[in-house]
């Protein structure tokens, strides 16, 4: 009885991950099948949002970009271990906040699946207020900061027992 309910939650947790994977690879999938006629992607959605397709070697937002490959698995590396770190936090958390770690990871392993098969992170979505531009980035990067502000949120609902 025991094993059949951890199977079960291994299970949701398992569609939670392939969920936000999936959702980011359709996304970036169809960005790339858009942009193949010309090789880029460059349209407004609204006077706010545009589409950018933007290849980041960097980490988030496309900080720290690198131009040698030496930087560049140095960063996958500690971002591979980094999430190796947040799998084990999912396996001992319960609750949102579980489940706020699930969404990060499945984040991550999309970025991740980019940074392995392209080299490069495919970001695509660009937020602008007259000159000012946010950093481009795509779905899972949404996912990995919801699942951040989550657990922030968390901790300062936290009541600590003396």
């Amino acid at each position: 009885m025991a094993l059949n309910v951890m199977q079960k939650k291994n299970i949701y947790s398992l569609i939670i991950v392939l969920t936000v994977f999936f959702l980011d690879r359709v996304s970036k999938y169809i960005v790339l099948k858009l942009s193949q006629p010309l090789g880029e992607l460059n349209f407004s959605i609204t006077t706010f949002l545009n589409f950018n397709l933007v290849w980041n070697n960097g980490i988030a937002f496309g900080l720290f970009s690198f131009d040698q490959n030496i930087y560049y698995n140095v960063v996958t590396s500690i971002i591979i271990l980094v999430t190796l770190i947040i799998i084990w936090f999912a396996i001992k958390s319960k609750g949102l906040e579980k489940i706020s770690y699930l969404i990060i990871i499945g984040g991550s392993f999309g970025n991740m699946f980019d940074r392995l098969y392209y080299s490069s992170v495919i970001d695509f979505i660009d937020i602008s207020y007259n000159n000012f531009h946010w950093f481009i980035f795509n779905v899972a990067d949404i996912f990995i900061t919801t699942g951040v502000i989550i657990l922030i949120f968390l901790e300062f609902l936290k009541v600590k027992k003396i």
